[in-house]
């Protein structure tokens, strides 16, 4: 709860509020410092007067451009307050929360005697006394009920006691003079503590207070807090309690304030219900906020995972530059000194350039991603608090700010905000290819070859005996690129041959044959060479002879192996890449190193090892799927997790379809996916386990499965359609026909 206390600050004493009150902005300020920041102006000023004068321009009076008006008498319920205004030249302060603070302006004469407090008073408002939200800066004129016309603010002094009381490390007794003594008990009747010599001076067990009832201080500290709420009076009717809400003004209000016409045209409902509504309002935006904060903490995890990746793939970098120069010693002799001295020469140059710089940027975002991860938990624990209170008129008089504030916040967790930007991979390599003979012409790099180009899945498709291909270079890739080279085989498993080069990201290729599975893949190229192969993209052309609509795909028999370039750091391949296992305790993703988009596809794998009951989860998933968390946590990911008792299917987080049935050592998993319908279908030892998975899938997706360390899988592909299933309609009840 350390992130809430900054909410719990008055912005002008920043300290802990103490008898706050709602301004019309919606902002909290103390009683206290709110009298302390009142200005007061001439008799002769009037709001109209202040709009239209124009000499002397304050700290604050570019606030004209941006008046209330929303805060009128008919829209909301504030009108009696006075219209917002420019406040007068007063030079401004700042708070110890770093807010602007416009103190009172010294009076050019004493004020008049009957103006003058007794001892033991309060001062009076003086007359055309204006305040100013030490916040937002929006001033107004009070009226004559001065800061009495301002509802208090019991939720937060509420949620304000209770975080005070949860910090406080013991309860202290109340009635020693000096160095106050630990309590030992608490009388309910008294509601005072009491430490054991104050009880026997103070408290003697006889007489009237024999019937007391002490209790232990912590016992007593929960009994104040569960005390029955005091029952809230209206600010104008101080005899009449708040029992209605004024939907128009979104304020309570008492039977009074109805007769005397105020609100009379305005939809007025019950406190209790509108208290439910707003609340559950208000823990709705909380989730999605909650969401954010989410991913702000797994983003960060990210970020200083980043970090260390640099730092370690730069001392892989330097021993693989270090590994290479001792290999080819023997033939540098004569060149080592020359090269030596250029990398001394700029090692500094580029050593800043390569490592610092893109270390620097991720601590940069860490830093400032912490900062609004903390504001957007303080924002949360304090909502939660407010939420705990049982307070209807209270809790809907600062309902609508915070919800307007959590979706702010929310929607500053924008696109762009939770994406690194800077990749941990280095772009430098050495080239030591050329032949000893020409040793001496061994030089730097100027440039490096391009990345893998990342294939478009959700442009690739195919058309009767055609096939379009999309891609495009990995975001975070700075090395140009001349042109690309797309491949496909001859669409019956043969050698691949190019059918494309030059500068554009999308190609079609016509021709092809009908009712054959092509593999395709693109390169780049610029002038240091070519770049690594895209991933293996698998596609089917129609059947001969039919039109697109009545197409029926047939299924495909189709190798694939797990990918060990795109699997997370934490995988274990085998087997020729066939056999999958983990060294983390958290679940980790591998993909296949092909994708499907067209056909009817069947997979199985088969559990090696399943110890302590883990959770694995099988099924397809986009390229860019995230490969820290369980498959299916993110939205470009299908499937089924199972344990040893049940299985549930997942996507973007969401679980569905608990069916009975688990896996132990030697369990088979099957997917079959099936382009025809758009289906996801999972099998458990040859049966189908629960319904229909997933419906209405195109595009291109991968095989993947997420394990930790209790578990060892052996992928089996190459399989025929089990016998079960027959392609066609599906069955309304979600079983395969």
């Amino acid at each position: 709860m350390d992130e809430m206390e900054e909410e719990l600050k008055c912005p002008v004493c920043g300290s802990f509020y103490r008898e706050p009150i709602i301004l019309p902005c919606s902002h909290n300020i103390c009683l206290a410092c709110a009298r302390n920041i009142l200005v007061q102006t001439p008799d002769t000023e009037s709001p109209q007067s202040s709009r239209a004068s124009g000499s002397g321009v304050s700290d604050y009076d570019y606030l004209d451009l941006d008046k209330m008006s929303l805060y009128s008498e008919a829209d909301s319920g504030y009108g009696s307050y006075g219209g917002f205004v420019s406040a007068p030249t007063t030079p401004c302060q700042k708070s110890p929360n770093g807010v602007r603070v416009f103190p009172p302006t010294v009076p050019q004469q004493p004020p008049p005697q009957h103006l003058i407090p007794q001892p033991g008073s309060l001062p009076p408002i003086p007359r055309n006394s204006c305040i100013t939200c030490p916040q937002c800066h929006r001033s107004l004129i009070l009226d004559d009920r001065g800061l009495r016309g301002f509802p208090k603010n019991r939720v937060l002094e509420g949620v304000v006691d209770r975080y005070q009381q949860s910090k406080a490390a013991a309860l202290k007794c109340q009635l020693c003079e000096k160095s106050p003594k630990e309590a030992t008990v608490m009388c309910e009747q008294c509601d005072v503590f009491y430490c054991d010599p104050c009880r026997l001076r103070c408290h003697p067990p006889r007489g009237p207070l024999a019937k007391h009832r002490l209790v232990p201080p912590a016992q007593g500290r929960i009994s104040r807090r569960t005390s029955p709420r005091k029952i809230s009076t209206c600010t104008e009717h101080e005899l009449e309690n708040l029992s209605m809400y004024c939907v128009q003004c979104k304020s309570p209000v008492c039977y009074q304030c109805l007769e005397e016409g105020k609100h009379g045209t305005h939809e007025v409902k019950a406190l209790g219900a509108m208290w439910k509504l707003h609340k559950g309002q208000l823990s709705q935006a909380l989730n999605g906020l909650s969401d954010r904060a989410t991913e702000a903490k797994e983003f960060l995890l990210q970020l200083r995972n980043t970090v260390q990746h640099i730092q370690e793939n730069g001392v892989e970098f330097e021993a693989c530059l270090v590994a290479q120069c001792d290999a080819l010693i023997d033939a540098l002799n004569r060149r080592k000194a020359q090269l030596l001295a250029r990398v001394n020469k700029e090692h500094e140059h580029k050593l800043k350039i390569k490592l610092l710089f893109p270390v620097q940027v991720v601590r940069d975002q860490i830093s400032h991603c912490t900062v609004k991860l903390r504001q957007t938990t303080g924002l949360m624990e304090y909502c939660l608090e407010v939420i705990k209170e049982n307070d209807p008129s209270g809790f809907l008089q600062i309902s609508d700010a915070l919800i307007r504030r959590v979706h702010m916040t929310e929607g500053q967790w924008g696109m762009g905000t939770l994406t690194p930007r800077m990749t941990s991979d280095f772009d430098l390599t050495l080239d030591s290819g050329p032949l000893l003979q020409t040793i001496h012409q061994l030089d730097f790099v100027q440039m490096k070859v391009p990345a893998a180009p990342m294939l478009q899945l959700e442009e690739c498709c195919t058309q009767n005996n055609s096939a379009t291909l999309s891609w495009k270079q990995p975001p975070l890739s700075t090395i140009a690129v001349e042109g690309y080279i797309l491949e496909l085989d001859d669409g019956n498993g043969g050698p691949f041959r190019e059918v494309y080069v030059g500068s554009e990201t999308i190609c079609t290729v016509d021709g092809l044959h009908f009712n054959s599975t092509y593999k395709s893949r693109v390169k780049a190229f610029n002038a240091s060479g070519v770049g690594q192969y895209s991933k293996t993209l698998i596609m089917q052309t129609s059947e001969t002879g039919l039109p697109p609509c009545d197409i029926q795909s047939i299924g495909t028999v189709a190798w694939f192996t797990f990918d060990p370039a795109s699997a997370h750091p934490d995988i274990i391949l085998s087997n020729d890449n066939l056999t999958v296992t983990c060294n983390s305790y958290d679940d980790r993703v591998v993909m296949g190193n092909s994708s499907f988009s067209r056909g009817i596809h069947y997979w199985e794998m088969t559990i090696d090892r399943y110890d302590n009951h883990p959770d694995p989860a099988f099924g397809v998933a986009r390229g860019d799927v995230l490969k820290d968390v369980m498959l299916g946590k993110d939205d470009k990911a299908w499937a089924m997790y199972v344990d040893n008792n049940r299985s549930w299917f997942m996507h973007n987080n969401s679980h569905t379809n608990r069916t009975d049935g688990g896996i132990s050592k030697g369990s088979t998993i099957g997917v079959l996916l099936d382009f025809s319908r758009g289906i996801l279908i999972f099998l458990i030892n040859d049966e189908q386990q629960g319904p229909v998975a997933f419906e209405s899938l195109e595009g291109a997706y991968y095989p993947a499965i997420s394990i930790n360390r209790n578990v060892q899988v052996t992928l089996h592909t190459g399989l025929p359609i089990p016998d079960f299933y027959t392609p066609g309609e599906a069955d309304p009840t979600g079983s395969v026909c």
